[in-house]
């Protein structure tokens, strides 16, 4: 059986910076569409996924001020409810918006995602959850 030995004796310390995660910064960002005020963020990663959302977000009117790691939203310019998709096609995640544009403005038309590269990746969980609690869906 292979085993890792460590020897050592020596206590460890120090400090490392732990980046953020992009599976908690995609919906953290797609929550700035529930409200007028700012939202502040730090430790947001840069990614392409993170990029691709906030250009989303802004098609709907969001405004996204980025900075390094910080980024700054403010949703008083809400203004489409509609996710287009040449942008969600992009990226499975971009159904995370469907939620908080429902709660805002009280419907949502969001194009379903595209495929994904090992496979199929529905969004049917996500469509469950909203009917759950009252929401009412037209797929075409």
């Amino acid at each position: 059986m292979d085993k890792l030995l460590i020897t050592g004796g020596q206590r460890l310390s120090g400090d490392i910076i732990i980046s953020g995660a992009k599976n908690a910064a995609l919906p953290i960002l797609c929550a700035g569409l529930l409200t007028a005020d700012n939202v502040h963020l730090s430790n947001v990663p840069q990614l392409q996924d993170v990029t691709t959302m906030l250009k989303l977000l802004r098609q709907m009117g969001l405004r996204a001020e980025q900075e390094g790691n910080h980024v700054t939203l403010n949703g008083a310019g809400i203004d489409k409810l509609e996710a287009p998709y040449d942008m969600v096609k992009t990226m499975r995640a971009s159904i995370l918006v469907l939620g908080p544009l429902l709660a805002r403005l009280g419907e949502a038309k969001v194009s379903l995602p595209g495929g994904f590269a090992i496979g199929s990746r529905p969004v049917d969980q996500s469509i469950k959850g909203l009917q759950a609690i009252g929401a009412a869906f037209t797929i075409e």
